[in-house]
């Protein structure tokens, strides 16, 4: 009893670390996005970023889906057909920010999505 009491509190333990190091990502990436939002608001061009300067990267698209900035997709548009689902769920975007969740490369995703001043979507996430 005392063994199987041991193994339920290591799991138990084991949830609750995750669950937080979860939230603190999940912290750290809205921090990354408002960051992005709150330059281009400020005067910052787009072509300034770089996606891969951010952990995990930020991406930034115009209301068409056309990604401005994007480590492997930039000057595409997810505003095609076999990309729907995730642009319809990275349009669901607000100028307070929103985690939204799709199906990106055969798994889900989670994504904090933000609207700048000007209409552009910045977002970054992570697979859950």
């Amino acid at each position: 009893m005392k063994k199987f009491m041991m193994v339920l509190f290591v799991m138990v333990l084991g949830l609750f670390i995750a669950s937080a190091s979860m939230a603190a990502d999940e912290a750290a990436i809205e921090a990354n996005v408002n960051g992005v939002v709150d330059g281009i608001n400020g005067g910052k061009a787009p072509a300034e970023f770089d996606a891969g300067e951010f952990d995990p990267y930020v991406y930034i698209m115009e209301e068409n889906g056309m990604l401005l900035v994007h480590p492997s997709l930039q000057g595409q548009s997810l505003g095609e057909e076999k990309y729907k689902p995730v642009y319809e769920a990275i349009t669901q975007s607000t100028a307070d920010g929103v985690w939204v969740e799709y199906e990106w490369a055969g798994g889900p995703k989670k994504a904090y999505v933000r609207t700048t001043e000007g209409g552009l979507i910045v977002g970054s996430g992570y697979a859950k």
